[in-house]
């Protein structure tokens, strides 16, 4: 048995709280502001995937049969206008919270939507609260907060079928302990003010609402009692029950007969069809759960059916919906969703896209058009579910940790709630990041995972009740190599042999990439890649007993592993020192090791209340200092807690000054590889950062959406952040957050990441069902001490002291666009701040012909790997610095192809320059020629010089007519007409001008008749200036006619 030492010696010797260690910690240096308007171009990046998060509200509008909204857990209102192909956010910029609990738009006045906030379904694991009411009077283009911020969880919203002012709101209260704030709301006036209608008690929410739509003075409520606590739900008691108005909400009666007299949560539902039939489904004791039915609305009740099916999971989901058309019809939801045709009486599975369901809006005026939200997303159905829109497009998944791998591009992998764990791509070749750039790897939705992030092959991951799984990647095949497999599903952990977390931590030692630790309630260590497990630590948790029984009760024990307690959450290994962990539990309790597990040493900071250990950074500049996150949000703590050590543990500071809001408590906290000091903090609403070691915080968002920010990790200087709700997001290059704190100059240019040779597409703006790249090329960062709009900013790239890009801050007053010609230049933004740019890789553009289409790029040829200097000038001030460009490591080339790449390159830009140039040049000539010839009209003495100049123009427009080709207007004219030979040239290029640099032997035979081809006609060129211009010119002055004509 390893030995458990508590640091009393450390106790005596500093016997300060951690609340007077903070006072004793005062900041001398003047706090440098953070604001988002500060900085210009850095953006944080949706990678996805575009797979379908957790939904648990959904509506439609009535006669807009293709229009929905979709509310997620975390990810915010999404509106669909083409039946579920795509969808579109359009809460971003407007809440301040991001779980939504339901969604209702108004029959009378579609462009009113009401949609109140906090997620009802009662996981154990992670629900977020929510802040109350928001409404659109716009069909969700703006919205306003309307009140009951502490409601904290809404389960149903009713808006009057023909006055959108009178509203109802279900709510079901805050879930981790008592509040007065539960029951039923209504408002009058649109909002603006709001009564509760009905209340039992502080323990006593409302679970459903349903009002009869042909007599909207008649509402039903499931009223609930239950509680959650961190390792249980209590659902159902004496206070639960069915209620019904007749007077619009001011009075409520009690339905009782023919209903149990005690009951956990239920769900009502009044049938538009008819509406004295109305149908409820009960969690309660034994037999006693079920459908129950009323047919004469609510007065006397009869249970039609007992199966199991429709109340396996009653707390956690479990609604009924009546059809509006067919009063025989009914629905449940649960897994699956279940349908009956006979008033309830029995029950057959309906197929959905994804089997935990939460909600389901039928149009009134045709039934088959339907929305239902599940634990995928939400899917539409126009054919009454017997088929639905698919979940591809809805970037709302859930993910509780990351990792990357340090591959080129690195990869990001992470475990998605209600579905697989997944491995997807940073970056991509192609437009953006879709399907085809992600794989499932080890484990399930809850997982953890590790591998050696230098090669991959092999993935550890986990699932609920300690499943660990090794993944192969060549034969994507799995084995499970749990420690001590037992079947714990529906068991209590009081009898498990190790209690694990829904996210049991999973790690492989960053000194030995093949040892893989593991923790359950004690920590396991695997050398043999799993077929054998060494236990290393005691029991690390507080080990209460009283707090691992059953995951639920009175009536229905769930347990699937979401209420384990007494578990450890977070384990790591020092990335400085092998064998110095720590680990901290879902309970308070903080571990240290420094023998690999012989010996712990509990360094809790004092004081410290049970709360989840959701992380523990060691710091990546020094060995002794660990920041810790501890969340009590399960308590109804909702303060932040961020500890720092810089003693391993001996003494500790709380270093949260300036993350404020009962929404902002933190979840995880990094620090920058770079910069000593620097931290990032993921919260329950987004991002903030602290410059000084935490002495002060600040919210640092940019385009962030408001999401909880479960996990963060820095990767090849980049931010990544897993959500849950919108998936993974990258903020690319930290430098200009690191250089925040650096002596200001008037200009000053930061020296950009090691930037590989990637290629890529980008766009500026998310594209449905991509994820986006970012753009391709070298992206730096400048400061500017003021605007410098108006005056002249210039960019020079060198490359061995030859400039080889510019670029300025100007528009081009004299650039000309026309289909087949050059891409308008880019221009240097120029704003007080922190300015980005991205530098293609590009040589300068190619110089065209006016007007002129040609089947090819007038971008200018990409560079090869090597060191460029960045060259920022404005007002007479200079700013420079380097950057290396590295070879792409998947790519074959060595650094002969990449030059002889580049000289034939080189070769190809010069021939298409030259001969650009020269046509240019000739009709400009030409041009001259016609002026002259329209000019001399009549003359009698320029008879002679009129017949050589139209000689001269059909030799010129001859030679021309074999370099370019003046017919071709659009794209589809390049097979209509024969191309010339800036078009071959042009091709050539786009032959040779790729990632593999070995050039091939047809390019180099190409280049060479190309550029014998080229000499043919340069000779011609100079033969009909030097010989036939001359003597053009030379007629034009024996004859003696006038340089000016005038035209009389």
């Amino acid at each position: 048995m390893k030995s458990l030492q508590f640091i009393l010696l450390a106790l005596l010797i500093f016997p300060l709280s951690v609340q007077s260690q903070k006072r004793k910690k005062k900041s001398a240096i003047p706090v440098i502001t953070v604001q988002d308007s500060m900085f210009h171009g850095l953006k944080w990046r949706n990678i996805g995937p575009f797979r379908g998060g957790r939904s648990v509200a959904s509506t439609g509008v009535v006669k807009q049969p293709m229009t929905y909204y979709m509310g997620n857990t975390g990810g915010g209102v999404w509106k669909t206008v083409d039946d579920g192909i795509t969808w579109k956010n359009v809460s971003d910029g407007f809440f301040k919270t991001g779980t939504v609990g339901d969604i209702a738009v108004s029959e009378s006045n579609p462009n009113i939507v009401v949609v109140g906030m906090g997620e009802h379904a009662a996981r154990g694991v992670m629900t977020s609260m929510g802040d109350g009411v928001y409404k659109s009077n716009d069909a969700g283009k703006t919205w306003q907060h309307m009140g009951l911020d502490h409601t904290r969880h809404i389960s149903d919203i009713i808006i009057h079928p023909t006055n959108p002012d009178i509203l109802f709101v279900a709510a079901q209260g805050a879930q981790y302990g008592p509040s007065t704030d539960r029951g039923i709301y209504r408002s009058l006036d649109g909002g603006a003010t709001w009564e509760k209608v009905l209340y039992i008690n502080d323990i006593t929410g409302a679970s459903s609402l349903s009002m009869d739509m042909k007599n909207p003075l008649i509402l039903y409520a499931a009223m609930w009692q239950h509680q959650r606590f961190p390792w249980t739900i209590t659902s159902g008691g004496k206070d639960s029950g069915l209620y019904k108005s007749t007077d619009g909400g001011d009075t409520w009666k009690k339905m009782k007969e023919g209903l149990p007299k005690e009951f956990g949560k239920a769900g009502i539902s009044v049938s538009r069809a008819n509406p004295e039939r109305v149908f409820a489904v009960l969690e309660a004791k034994g037999e006693k759960g079920g459908v129950y039915r009323s047919d004469d609305a609510g007065k006397k009740w009869t249970q039609v059916n007992k199966d199991r099916i429709n109340i396996a999971r009653s707390w956690y989901y479990m609604e009924i919906f009546a059809d509006p058309q067919d009063e025989n019809l009914v629905y449940i939801l649960n897994a699956p969703v279940t349908k009956s045709i006979d008033g309830g009486n029995s029950f057959k599975p309906l197929s959905t896209p994804h089997g935990d369901n939460h909600d389901l809006w039928i149009n009134p005026i045709d039934n088959n058009k339907m929305i239902n939200s599940n634990d995928g997303g939400a899917n539409v159905s126009n054919n009454g579910g017997k088929t639905w829109s698919s979940q591809q497009y809805q970037p709302t998944s859930q993910f509780y940790r990351v990792i990357t791998d340090n591959l080129v591009p690195y990869n990001v992998y992470g475990g998605q709630q209600d579905n697989s764990a997944i491995a997807i791509a940073s970056r991509t070749n192609d437009q953006g990041i879709d399907w085809k750039d992600w794989y499932s790897v080890a484990g399930c939705e809850s997982a953890y995972l590790a591998f050696d992030p230098d090669n991959p092959e092999v993935v550890f991951g986990g699932c609920y009740q300690g499943i660990i799984e090794k993944w192969v990647r060549a034969s994507r095949e799995g084995k499970p190599i749990k420690e001590y497999p037992e079947l714990a599903l529906g068991n209590a952990p009081e009898d498990f042999k190790f209690r694990y977390n829904w996210n049991a931590p999973i790690i492989s030692s960053p000194h030995k990439r093949s040892t893989i630790y593991h923790a359950g309630n004690v920590v396991f260590k695997s050398m043999d890649n799993g077929n054998s497990w060494d236990i290393i630590s005691p029991d690390l948790t507080r080990n209460d007993k009283s707090k691992q029984g059953p995951g639920s009760g009175p009536y229905t024990n769930e347990a699937a592993g979401g209420e384990n307690y007494n578990t450890i959450m977070y384990l790591v290994e020092s990335p400085h020192e092998k064998g110095v962990l720590w680990a901290g539990s879902d309970d308070g309790l903080i571990h240290l090791t420094k023998d690999g597990g012989l010996n712990w040493t509990n360094v809790t900071p004092p004081n410290l209340k049970e709360g989840i250990v959701n992380s523990i950074e060691v710091s990546p500049h020094d060995p002794g200092t660990a920041y810790v996150v501890v969340m009590r949000y399960k308590q109804m703590d909702l303060k932040p807690y961020i500890f720092k050590t810089s003693d391993y543990g001996t003494t500790w500071y709380n270093i949260t000054n300036g993350i404020t809001g009962e929404h902002t408590f933190v979840r995880v906290v990094r620090e920058d590889k770079r910069k000593k000091g620097l931290l990032y903090a993921g919260t329950e609403t987004g991002l903030f950062i602290s410059l000084d070691d935490g002495q002060n915080w600040q919210p640092f968002q940019l385009n962030l959406p408001i999401v909880p920010i479960n996990d963060l990790i820095i990767q090849d200087n980049d931010l990544v952040a897993a959500t849950a709700g919108r998936s993974f997001w990258i903020l690319d290059d930290l430098a200009p957050i690191q250089n925040m704190d650096s002596p200001k100059k008037q200009i000053s240019i930061f020296k950009p990441k090691d930037t590989y040779l990637i290629f890529g597409g980008h766009t500026d703006k998310p594209v449905p069902g991509l994820g986006q790249n970012p753009k391709s090329g070298v992206t730096f960062d400048y400061y500017l001490d003021t605007d410098a709009d108006s005056l002249d900013l210039k960019l020079e790239v060198l490359h061995k002291g030859k400039t080889i890009r510019t670029y300025t801050n100007k528009k081009p007053k004299d650039f000309k666009s026309w289909p087949g010609g050059p891409s308008k230049p880019e221009t240097l933004p120029s704003k007080k701040g922190f300015n980005r740019f991205t530098w293609d890789f590009r040589k300068e553009n190619l110089p065209a012909v006016d007007k002129v289409f040609v089947y090819g790029s007038y971008a200018g040829s990409r560079v090869g790997p090597g060191t460029y200097q960045l060259k920022l000038t404005v007002d007479g001030l200079t700013s420079e610095t380097e950057v290396t460009v590295m070879k792409n490591p998947k790519v074959e080339g060595t650094t002969a192809n990449y030059e002889e790449q580049q000289t034939v390159l080189g070769h190809i830009e010069s021939g298409i320059k030259s001969i650009h140039e020269s046509v240019t040049s000739m009709l400009s000539a030409k041009a001259q020629l016609k002026s002259y010839a329209e000019l001399l009209k009549g003359n009698d003495k320029a008879e002679k010089l009129l017949e050589k100049g139209k000689s001269l123009i059909e030799r010129i427009e001859t030679w021309e007519g074999k370099l370019i080709q003046p017919k071709q207007k659009t794209f589809q004219d390049v097979i209509n007409f024969n191309n010339r030979l800036n078009a071959e040239f042009m091709e050539l290029k786009s032959y040779v001008d790729v990632a593999e640099p070995k050039v091939t032997q047809g390019a180099k035979e190409r280049l060479k008749d190309l550029m014998a081809e080229w000499k043919t006609y340069e000779n011609e060129r100079n033969a009909i200036v030097n010989d036939e211009m001359e003597a053009y010119n030379k007629l034009y002055n024996d004859l003696g006619l006038p340089a000016i004509i005038l035209n009389e």
